[in-house]
């Protein structure tokens, strides 16, 4: 029988439907939203940084629909009905990776991307920042992430390069605006 204490996503979970000034204009089911072309939702990513110049990535489980075992940032998800972008962003930080850290927010961006032929993410998506002293081995939910990696800031950009390297759409956009925009707020690579 399949572990399922671990599960944190539901297919049915209630995502907030938005339009492209993050105003709510109703709910739909976290599956349904994503099918075919899918349907603007609220949603947000964290970038996890140590005092040694790296990044926290994680490599999404294989039992993803959208793009499994692809790279991406530290953490990302989708507020709950009647839940903050403060409270939404620790709570998933605990339910991946059973880490903490302050978070601060970065920006806002509209994305589209489609995953071959079974759904997309159409997100408006709020990313922050968060940093840990050392390098915190995450006790990562094996429903959520198959395999995290602490990798310098340098690599990044290498990694997002690389056609051996699977990533994810929105790290890679919004790792350019973090170079191009706040690069001040990332530690000094070692």
């Amino acid at each position: 029988m399949e572990e399922t204490s671990n599960i944190v996503s539901f297919d049915n979970e209630p995502l907030m439907l938005v339009d492209s000034d993050d105003v709510v204009i109703g709910f739909e089911e976290k599956a349904a939203a994503h099918r075919g072309y899918g349907v603007l939702h609220r949603a947000f990513s964290i970038f996890l940084f140590n005092d040694q110049g790296e990044v926290l990535l994680q490599q999404r489980s294989s039992l993803k629909p959208l793009w499994p075992e692809y790279w991406s940032n530290t953490c990302c998800s989708h507020p709950r009905r009647g839940e903050s972008l403060t409270q939404a962003t620790k709570r998933r930080l605990k339910e991946e990776l059973n880490l903490e850290s302050q978070l601060t927010f970065l920006f806002k961006f509209q994305y589209h991307a489609m995953f071959n032929d079974i759904g997309s993410e159409h997100e408006l998506c709020s990313v922050f920042i968060g940093n840990v002293t050392g390098r915190p081995q995450p006790d990562f939910n094996p429903t959520e992430i198959a395999e995290t990696t602490w990798v310098s800031i340098n690599t990044v950009d290498e990694w997002l390069y690389d056609d051996k390297v699977q990533t994810t759409p929105w790290f890679a956009m919004e790792w350019q605006r973090i170079n191009d925009e706040f690069s001040g707020q990332m530690p000094l690579s070692a």
